[in-house]
């Protein structure tokens, strides 16, 4: 429980399933102050009244428990899978594995090598850039954004061989950034400068959920939040990974030690400072994937907060896929003054049943909404620009059949859009694996990157940025 600040901020409420124990939750759902119980900090008095509320609160602080105790055991299977998929990978199958182990000549993947693959590729592969899609292409932002956004999850080697082989872009850094609550390293992001566009065309790309992180899926169900003056209500897991200090919430500069990693927010904001100095025309873009789409539209806030007009004026847009609730309506509001335009700055893709854009979860009794345009696609990839993404909390009743009819769809569609679309639309066996696993959790599938380039290579997404509305406040 907390007694006065959370450091910088004196109003808040930040859930902790690190101190919570049984009887801290069940005592939570018939007492409404919070101030007692440990499941939560927050300011000496504060209450909730309605049970509706704590009911809530109690199903998050839950699901971050299991789902912490789950940490290392899912991390240690995680690591296994990937091992062992990247050294049936290099090896060219099972066949050849052991052959080549016979041989004495088997390949041994290593984790830093720019061959080695995450999970996040082993469902879908692709890497090239659409060469249909130019760079005078109205879709090409769009195309250009969830290629970076998937990209993000690979290791640096990776990323820069492909940044400069494959796309033939200039590869300008890779951030490996601190948390100052979880006291490790958290965050990752990229940089690169497109030249082949006019103007110049820098761009910065979040790493998101990663597959087996539950610590990371705990951070979206997770309903904390801090209030910055003059901003609105933020979400506080993805404020801590991008640089919120510990001791001093959003100063405009931080000094850190010497040899101390970086902090994610502050170290991309100069090195893009840097690279837009040499290059007084050129432009930056913000996306990422899941966790990354949450970072990719606070960063822009933050500079907002910073009063860096200067660098929110060069500011391209900020594209984000499957991106989870970052606040409320004041973040919207103050987010508007900076994103708004024809078409948006701000464009937040959502496909189909996707349960990440649906949480943290939202009604009247809580505060985080989603705001600006939703490009939202179908199972069908036919794309419609709506305010909210329909069946917003994901568990309405009225959505069960068609959300595993859709999942229905989507497995036998994935065994058949490579004979229809051509090799590069082809499911990888792991795809077509958890197709099988979305019959039974059919908001899982949806949300990795698959579906996103899909959407993003076979609709008309130009039209639909032509057509986009402004900046939508919540309602």
């Amino acid at each position: 429980m907390a007694t006065g600040r959370e450091g910088y901020f004196s109003d808040y409420v930040v859930t902790r399933p690190d101190k919570a124990g049984m009887r801290d939750l069940f005592y939570l759902l018939y007492d409404g102050d919070l101030y007692r119980n440990n499941t939560v900090d927050c300011p000496e008095g504060t209450g909730i009244a309605e049970i509706s509320r704590r009911w809530l609160i109690f199903v998050s602080v839950t699901a971050q428990k299991t789902l912490l105790i789950l940490k290392e055991p899912v991390v240690w299977f995680g690591s296994k899978v990937e091992f062992m998929a990247n050294l049936l990978s290099v090896n060219h199958g099972l066949g050849a594995l052991i052959w080549n182990y016979l041989r004495g000549q088997a390949v041994i993947p290593r984790r830093n090598s720019s061959s080695f693959r995450s999970a996040v590729d082993f469902f879908d592969d692709r890497v090239e850039l659409d060469p249909d899609i130019s760079p005078e292409d109205g879709r090409y932002l769009a195309n250009l954004s969830i290629m970076a956004a998937k990209l993000a999850y690979e290791n640096e080697a990776h990323i820069r061989r492909t940044v400069i082989d494959l796309w033939r872009m200039e590869f300008l850094g890779f951030f490996d950034c601190w948390n100052d609550y979880e006291n490790q390293l958290t965050t990752r992001a990229f940089m690169f400068c497109d030249k082949r566009r006019r103007p110049e065309l820098v761009v910065v790309a979040f790493r998101g959920t990663e597959v087996f992180n539950t610590a990371q899926w705990s951070v979206d169900m997770d309903i904390s939040w801090y209030d910055i003056p003059g901003v609105g209500k933020v979400h506080g897991g993805f404020m801590k990974a991008l640089g919120l200090q510990k001791a001093g919430g959003w100063p405009k500069e931080v000094n850190q030690a010497e040899g101390h990693p970086p902090f994610a927010y502050y170290a991309i904001r100069e090195e893009l400072k840097a690279g837009l100095r040499q290059n007084p025309e050129a432009k930056f873009l913000v996306t990422g994937h899941s966790l990354g789409g949450a970072l990719a539209v606070l960063f822009p806030a933050v500079l907002s907060l910073h009063e860096e007009e200067e660098m929110l004026q060069r500011l391209e847009g900020v594209y984000t896929f499957g991106q989870p609730r970052v606040g409320d309506e004041n973040l919207a509001a103050f987010l508007s003054k900076h994103l708004d335009g024809s078409p948006p700055r701000y464009q937040r893709f959502v496909y189909c049943n996707d349960v990440v854009p649906r949480l943290p979860y939202d009604d009247s009794t809580l505060l985080f909404k989603h705001f600006g345009a939703c490009l939202y696609y179908d199972a069908w990839y036919r794309g419609t620009i709506m305010e909210e993404e329909p069946n917003k909390n994901y568990f309405s009743p009225l959505y069960v059949i068609p959300k595993y009819a859709n999942a229905a769809w989507e497995l036998l569609r994935g065994l058949l859009i490579g004979r229809i679309k051509g090799l590069a639309y082809r499911e990888s066996w792991a795809m077509t694996t958890l197709r099988f696993l979305g019959l039974a959790i059919p908001g899982l599938p949806p949300h990795l990157p698959y579906d996103y380039v899909n959407s993003m290579r076979l609709t008309k997404t130009s039209l639909l940025q032509e057509r986009a509305p402004p900046f939508v406040s919540p309602r």
